[in-house]
């Protein structure tokens, strides 16, 4: 059975066999339709009726490596029994895979995400009266709006920024010096604009640091160790009791994404996650779909 009929009839199981509303049944087919980006993104052949157990175990694994809560996750998987206990009725499967599935033990806790409130909370409390202010700003709406790991963020170098309305990507410097284009939202590009144009044009740039966008006062780039200890002083600030790091940014940008609906494909490349596809089906999507997943799912946009 294929996808699209699999997910079809299993839309009518849980309209006339379970009697659910049709938000239910939304929210359900939603996460059956996250297994098929997942059969496309690792194993393009893969058909619903094809899954094993190792199978629906790397799906759990995938969903959890791109910063999905573990409340999520546990939706998700109450799904996928649902979805093959109607394809084992429906006699389209023999055996039930998901039987025996259970959550991966995650050997550390997931950082704590922050809700958008949240992150607008800490923006608000950075003082714009500084001309630090102004940079602090630009690079927690660039952590945000882009996802990036702390070092690519201390790294990001203006010729890779192309803010053009008809463009509005950055290009990123990754682990293992691997590049990738990840679209900006318009608030972090506007942010950029006042930092670069109003306030890093009167610092006196030390040699070798021209290229960089964030500098401190005294023109030299910016340390990983400043933007933790800035994002601690803003949570203290702003009474925020949650454990929080630049990592959180990147872990709320994938997480308020996937919620909100977005490709996982999608957020897998804007996050430079190689380790989740073994295939290259999906390895360079295209500029102006990456971009239209910002634009509808990103709530900065």
């Amino acid at each position: 059975m294929d996808w699209p009929s699999a997910i079809k009839g299993f839309k009518t199981y849980l309209k006339l066999e379970r009697s659910l509303a049709g938000n239910s049944i939304e929210a359900y087919t939603r996460d059956i339709e996250k297994l098929h980006q997942f059969a496309e993104a690792e194993r393009y052949d893969l058909q619903p009726d094809k899954f094993a157990l190792s199978d629906l175990r790397g799906f759990i694994n995938w969903i959890s490596e791109l910063g999905m809560t573990a409340t999520s996750q546990a939706r998700i998987l109450s799904g996928i029994k649902a979805f093959y206990k109607f394809l084992l009725m429906d006699d389209v499967i023999q055996a039930d895979p998901s039987e025996l599935l259970e959550m991966p033990r995650i050997a550390r806790k997931l950082p704590d995400t922050l809700s958008y409130e949240d992150i607008q909370n800490l923006i608000g409390a950075i003082d714009l009266s500084k001309p630090e202010g102004g940079r602090n700003k630009a690079m927690l709406e660039v952590l945000y709006a882009c996802g990036l790991r702390v070092s690519e963020l201390t790294e990001l170098r203006l010729s890779n920024l192309s803010l053009d309305p008809d463009d509005e990507f950055i290009k990123v410097k990754g682990k293992g010096s691997k590049e990738r284009l990840v679209p900006i939202a318009r608030q972090a590009i506007k942010a950029l604009q006042i930092w670069i144009e109003q306030i890093r044009v009167h610092v006196d740039v030390q040699k070798g640091e021209e290229d960089l966008v964030f500098l401190n006062r005294r023109g030299k780039r910016l340390t990983r160790v400043y933007v933790f200890l800035l994002i601690k002083e803003l949570a203290e600030r702003i009474g925020l009791k949650k454990k929080i790091s630049p990592h959180t940014f990147r872990h709320s940008f994938a997480t308020h994404l996937v919620e909100g609906g977005a490709d996982l494909r999608a957020v897998q490349e804007m996050l430079g996650h190689e380790s989740i596809t073994t295939t290259e089906i999906y390895a360079h999507l295209d500029r102006q779909y990456l971009k239209s997943v910002i634009t509808e799912y990103h709530p900065r946009s």
